[in-house]
């Protein structure tokens, strides 16, 4: 089992994550070459990977290049007009802000936070590598959206720029999905100090988005100044560190250092990647959804469940649970829990609104975890079976799809088959 300790020494952005991880990986380049020229948001973004020595350390860089020019140059775009976003950053550019004020930026085109979500969940990238791009954008926009007082939906990131990030965030979505790492953790953040640019004015660092995205980690003040974690790094963050290192041993397989820009004084200013491999034959990934929760007095039997049927079908829909509830003057009904993905939360409420007759909803989030699983099929007594393979504590077990014994008339007769499938798998697995 795979984990993956970031060790941030001179800070984490979304470039230096990149580049650690292809440090680490430089056989994944090429894969990730081709995943970016799909992705439709980066029409004439080049990305390069090179090597770097700073007189203390080596390692790699990530550096993103559109219609040729580096993102730097870009960066001297955004301040002369106006620093429509100058999140000036020193370990990478990113290029995202909300404007809520009555300025007119009409000579400057955005990318609305909803357009990229969709744009992303529409492209040619993977399944894991979508989901988890959309996810670290998803972190970004809340908390913009808390740090601006607007909704989420509203949130606009900037085009002059934008694309640099949008290259970091589906690069580091693309390379989480290829790792596969059961267990991400991260070592005490440098805070920095100072003030960084925006065109509202200056701001503390870290900046607001990034104090909300780091809440609950812990932070170190080395004396170094400057813009030490970016948004896009403490997103990343936010969204894959949220484990303990184990207690246990572990083997180090590897380490690689992905670097920023800036030099800074007395340090590397790199992300430095620790790889290390555990006995553990459980495989438990962790991770975070959506629970959205209802209860519903005014809907007929029939046509509820049909709505939960549908719900169950939905994009985004990980399962729907109901149960009998009493409510106000002794009423029966019904409480309806749905577990989504994160990302897909807005769009799941939309469609239990749609199918159900609440006109409310709670929503919350919490921490789940899962136990490796993978299919596979049998012959049994002229019938091909699938079975679904779980890796627990103890060995793998095997359970038939009850849906594949749908037919069968009577319980023994359906038991005998489950049990001679399974027999099968496990004289299959000795074998």
């Amino acid at each position: 089992m795979l984990d993956i300790h970031l060790d941030p020494l001179g800070g984490i952005a979304g470039d230096m994550f990149a580049a650690a991880i292809l440090d680490l990986r430089p056989d994944l380049q090429e894969g990730l070459d081709r995943a970016l020229a799909s992705c439709p948001l980066l029409d004439h973004v080049d990305v390069e990977l090179v090597a770097h020595d700073d007189g203390i350390l080596t390692g790699k860089r990530f550096i993103v290049r559109r219609h040729g020019r580096r993102a730097e140059a870009e960066d001297d775009v955004a301040d002369h007009h106006h620093q429509d976003h100058a999140h000036t950053h020193e370990n990478e550019r990113d290029h995202h802000h909300h404007h809520g004020d009555d300025h007119d930026h009409s000579h400057h085109e955005h990318a609305d936070w909803s357009l990229i979500r969709e744009a992303l969940a529409a492209s040619d990238l993977d399944a894991e590598a979508a989901r988890h791009a959309i996810g670290i954008f998803t972190l970004l926009a809340e908390a913009e959206a808390k740090v601006h007082g607007v909704a989420p939906e509203d949130v606009r990131f900037h085009e002059v720029g934008a694309w640099d990030s949008i290259a970091d965030i589906v690069a580091a979505g693309w390379l989480i999905a290829r790792l596969g790492a059961a267990r991400w953790t991260v070592g005490a953040l440098p805070l920095g100090s100072g003030r960084v640019r925006t065109a509202h004015g200056l701001l503390p660092v870290p900046a607001p988005a990034t104090a909300l995205l780091l809440q609950g980690f812990h932070t170190i003040d080395d004396g170094i100044s400057g813009e030490r974690v970016t948004p896009t790094g403490a997103a990343i963050v936010s969204y894959l560190c949220r484990s303990e290192a184990p207690a246990g041993p572990r083997r180090l397989t590897g380490s690689a250092h992905g670097f920023g820009t800036k030099r800074l004084p007395g340090v590397s200013n790199c992300l430095r990647l620790l790889a290390f491999e555990t006995d553990e034959t459980t495989v438990l990934t962790a991770g975070r959804v959506a629970v959205l929760e209802c209860e519903i007095d005014d809907q007929t039997g029939e046509d509820l469940a049909q709505a939960i049927e549908t719900l169950r079908a939905g994009k985004g829909v990980l399962d729907v649970v109901q149960a009998p509830v009493f409510g106000k003057k002794g009423r029966m009904m019904t409480h309806l829990r749905v577990l989504a993905e994160e990302h897909a939360q807005d769009e799941v409420a939309a469609m239990i609104f749609e199918e159900t007759t609440t006109i409310g909803l709670r929503r919350s989030f919490v921490e789940r975890s899962t136990l490796r699983r993978e299919p596979t099929t049998v012959e049994s007594d002229g019938r091909t079976l699938r079975l679904k393979i779980v890796e627990r504590p103890s060995g793998r077990t095997a359970k038939v799809e009850a849906d594949d014994l749908a037919d069968v008339a009577g319980n023994r007769a359906r038991n005998d088959l489950r049990r001679a499938a399974e027999t099968l798998f496990d004289s299959r697995k000795d074998s």
